[in-house]
């Protein structure tokens, strides 16, 4: 019987964590655990669980797997729990898929798309000079794009702040017309008071959502702030299991779910979010600012999951300026787009080769990425 024989831990740039399982028959399989600048902690917890549950173990007994590493702790969920969990997970499925030569999907019921539609990020942190880079992206062959709403902003802000939101989502909209969608990030730096003004003024320029309107530990203000627009809501990005999500589907406060298939507990769970979500009509489009194992892993469930809608990558986006998602494939033409769509990965397990030297090159380097600390004119802590 084949056993899981050994692991390694990459941290690498820009800000990622590769996880490397070997097995005792030679097959390995690769996945991405991490909690962007939070990496030291979900490191040490997959070594935890590995350590605790996995060595000697069976890879292919991956539901087994998943429902001891979570159950197995009296205490559960969590980001940094459920991003571990995650990577482990995306790893198991690697192996899976290459003992029987297929890609993920394939075992998971085949797919139900050939294709995958992608939306491409402009602008940064604090948005500016959107338009000229969203025609841009539009001219090389994207349909979608993301761009942040706003910088940090007050609990309570001036009509200013509203309106150069508004002035910035329709320089977009006016640079690449009405066919291209442009979703818009609140980030969850936006309160409640300051959400519903914004999603009723720039309903005008019809986004194609409104993301993380407000901070997930505030989901139950998303039904009043829903009543004020027509545009649909999305959220996930910071939700982490079927358990996080149920409530947001009971209230039906939600059009789009954001589940990150290194946050969200992996294939396995993100299956059962997706699967969820179907029965309460919302769509999915997946999280993923991250690397090429995280894209993978989402375009396998993207591809059996009826309600994918589109699906986050992170090429080109501001987060990377020492690597990109290309630079560890040694093939990075699996993720090549084409008018706005990627194809599904053919190759078996995730479907990408990662360049194995290369990634050991790259974790000499010491990776210390934490996101920025904003602060407001007073002196206060803002919402990042």
């Amino acid at each position: 019987m084949t056993r899981i024989t050994n692991y390694e831990l990459f941290e690498v740039p820009p800000r990622w964590l590769f996880l490397r399982i070997e097995t005792s028959d030679g097959i390995v399989g690769w996945g991405e655990p991490v909690v962007e600048g939070r990496s030291h902690s979900v490191r040490a917890a997959v070594e935890e669980l590995m350590e605790t549950y996995l060595l000697g173990e069976d890879p292919s007994r991956i539901e087994d797997h998943w429902q001891t590493m979570y159950r197995g702790g009296f205490y559960r969920g969590g980001p940094i729990l459920m991003s571990a969990i995650a990577g482990i997970d995306q790893a198991l499925w690697d192996i899976k898929g290459k003992q029987f030569d297929a890609p993920v999907y394939e075992l998971l019921g085949g797919p139900v798309r050939d294709r995958v539609r992608v939306y491409q990020w402009v602008g940064g942190d604090r948005p500016a000079a959107v338009g000229e880079a969203a025609a841009e992206k539009v001219d090389a062959g994207f349909t979608a794009l993301k761009m942040n709403a706003t910088p940090e902003i007050r609990r309570v802000d001036n009509p200013s702040a509203v309106a150069d939101a508004v002035d910035r989502l329709r320089t977009v909209r006016e640079a690449v017309g009405p066919e291209v969608d442009i979703g818009v990030d609140f980030h969850g730096r936006v309160t409640k008071p300051m959400a519903k003004r914004l999603a009723k003024a720039l309903e005008p320029h019809e986004p194609f959502f409104i993301e993380e309107p407000v901070l997930p530990e505030h989901n139950d203000a998303l039904p009043d702030i829903a009543a004020q627009t027509s545009t649909p809501i999305a959220t996930g990005e910071r939700m982490y299991s079927r358990w996080d999500y149920k409530h947001v589907f009971e209230d039906q406060s939600v059009d789009v779910i954001q589940p990150d298939l290194s946050h969200a507990g992996g294939i396995t769970e993100v299956k059962k979010i997706a699967a969820m979500a179907e029965a309460y009509d919302v769509a999915m489009a997946p999280h993923c600012p991250l690397g090429p194992l995280a894209l993978a892993s989402c375009l396998q469930v993207d591809a059996v999951a009826p309600n994918a809608l589109i699906q986050e990558q992170s090429l080109d986006i501001h987060y990377n300026e020492s690597n990109d998602v290309l630079d560890y494939l040694e093939d990075p033409s699996v993720f090549d787009y084409d008018d706005g769509y990627v194809d599904l990965p053919d190759g078996p397990g995730l479907g990408v080769d990662i360049d194995i030297d290369y990634v050991r090159e790259r974790a000499e380097i010491d990776v210390d990425w934490h996101n920025p600390v904003w602060r407001h004119d007073d002196g206060s802590v803002a919402e990042w």
